[in-house]
């Protein structure tokens, strides 16, 4: 399973980032999408969407956090990240628009960065999950747009 894992659009979409992402067996979003557009077109790709609402989400029908299992592992997707990781395998995040990959006592903390908003020198992001149905192996894979 092949999931695009993006955060913090405010608003921006590139067609080079959508060109990519159809081929997602899915699409999770965490959080700040900024408005409705990018959510309907998010969802006109094809794979279905997940997404958390953001500190810059406002009026959008979405759960604050998402706790989803694929392939026997756990995920709990959130926009800002907490204190504390979850009490599950991966955290996925966003807020900070800066890429994170890093061990948090028994759970792999993740970040995509920003497609919409890059600081403190990181360039534009988001990433590939891939998760083996039968082995139940994660690789996580950043990619830099534009680069």
């Amino acid at each position: 399973m092949r999931i695009a894992i993006i955060a913090d659009t405010h608003g921006k979409l590139p067609d080079s980032v959508v060109a990519d992402i159809r081929l997602a067996d899915e699409i999770w979003h965490l959080g700040d999408f900024v408005d409705q557009g990018i959510l309907s077109a998010l969802q006109r790709i094809g794979p279905p969407v997940l997404g958390v609402l953001g500190n810059g989400d406002v009026g959008l029908d979405l759960p604050v956090t998402l706790r989803i299992e694929r392939a026997g592992k756990s995920f709990f997707l959130i926009h800002a990240p907490p204190a504390r990781p979850a009490g599950a395998d991966f955290l996925l995040h966003g807020h900070t628009h800066v890429p994170r990959d890093e061990q948090v006592g028994g759970t792999r903390v993740l970040n995509p960065g920003t497609i919409g908003k890059p600081n403190h020198g990181a360039p534009p992001s988001y990433a590939w999950l891939e998760i083996d149905e039968v082995a139940g192996d994660v690789e996580w894979s950043l990619v830099r747009i534009g680069e």
